[in-house]
């Protein structure tokens, strides 16, 4: 792997291995005067504006003694109240930066874009700029800006990230444009209450035509730049995949991957663990040639295929979940990136011969 590649990647850990969203758990003291929660919380949590717990107070991200209450509730001795903020940290300001964007749907609260693959997601440590935040804020600032008011303080657009994709993953990801969607859509997605399904082609064939991976996700312990897999309690978070075979090539295999939690690299990490790294992913081992008999007619072959998809044959093909202002339920679908559809095409052929 080259240094760009490592930098890239490194960057990606960096940045997604934050968690998306902030928890938060308190238990008010025995010696707590009523005060309104909103108050309260601005006391307890460092940087968190009013306006900010107003609105996730509406969209129910704050339970108090497990149930949602309005903004104007006041705390009490012994009340339990657990937060799920979307993750607010900026530490690059981000620029606008006029770089096309493959936006399959807009409205006054989310874009749904079909991000390529080589694309970085937000900003960070080698990535600075080109990503597809300073492109979707270069988009905000050419549309008609709301502005806010005394009866809608969370009206004006900033654009918000809920979830992520790898760089050179491809595929669907939802953006934020205010305060409300990336309120309803953090809990959506902490709740796991949204269908991500992806494509992915992977080296090896299937004893079984759909399992479940469920094995914790957490940080390499020998090599701090990936992740790693491990028995469940040991090391990391609980990470969850549901597998399913679409088509076998014998030495590779097509399979939909159905996320259950979101984890830094998960579809990637999960089935290196199974022993089917996804195909080309030059991070977690799928970059080799692991199937097949090792001549020089099968590796000009695989190679070929590495030089028409030079990167890992990974797509989001699907992204669905509950609107975060209409509460009817929305799908999108994309279609597979041309150099996926053409390696998946040649080991077609090749099978059929």
């Amino acid at each position: 792997m080259t240094d760009e590649a490592n930098i890239s990647e490194h960057t990606e850990l960096q940045d997604e291995d934050k968690e998306m969203y902030e928890h938060f758990h308190f238990l008010v003291d025995p010696g707590q005067e009523p005060l309104r929660i909103d108050k309260f919380l601005q006391y307890k949590i460092a940087n968190a504006t009013r306006t900010r717990i107003q609105h996730a107070l509406v969209e129910g991200n704050i339970l108090i003694n497990g149930k949602p209450r309005k903004t104007n509730y006041k705390v009490k001795p012994g009340d339990e109240i657990s937060i799920v903020f979307a993750y607010p940290k900026r530490e690059i300001e981000l620029i606008p930066e006029n770089i096309p964007l493959n936006i399959v749907y807009e409205d006054e609260d989310i874009i749904i874009i079909n991000k390529k693959a080589g694309m970085v997601v937000h900003p960070g440590v080698g990535n600075f700029t080109g990503t597809l935040m300073n492109a979707a804020l270069y988009h905000y600032k050419s549309l008609p800006q709301k502005k806010s008011n005394g009866n809608d303080p969370f009206s004006e657009m900033r654009p918000g990230l809920v979830h992520r994709l790898d760089k050179n993953t491809s595929g669907l990801i939802v953006v934020t444009k205010n305060e409300k969607s990336i309120n309803s859509l953090a809990n959506a997605f902490f709740e796991r209450k949204v269908d991500r399904r992806y494509i992915a082609l992977v080296w090896g064939d299937f004893v079984e035509n759909a399992i479940t991976i469920d094995a914790h996700i957490g940080r390499d312990l020998r090599d701090r730049k990936k992740m790693a897999a491990f028995p469940k309690g040991e090391h990391g978070r609980n990470a969850v995949t549901h597998i399913k075979v679409l088509e076998r090539f014998k030495y590779v295999t097509l399979v939909e991957c159905k996320l259950e939690t979101g984890r830094t690299h998960q579809i990637r990490v999960h089935l290196q663990h199974i022993g089917h790294p996804v195909f080309n992913d030059e991070v977690y081992g799928g970059d080799k040639i692991l199937r097949g008999q090792i001549n020089a007619k099968y590796r000009q072959f695989v190679e070929n295929c590495f030089v028409i998809m030079p990167r890992q044959a990974l797509h989001a093909l699907t992204l669905g979940f509950i609107h975060p202002t209409t509460g009817k339920p929305i799908h999108f679908e994309s279609d597979i990136p041309e150099d996926m559809k053409a390696v998946i095409a040649k080991w077609r052929g090749r099978n059929n011969k």
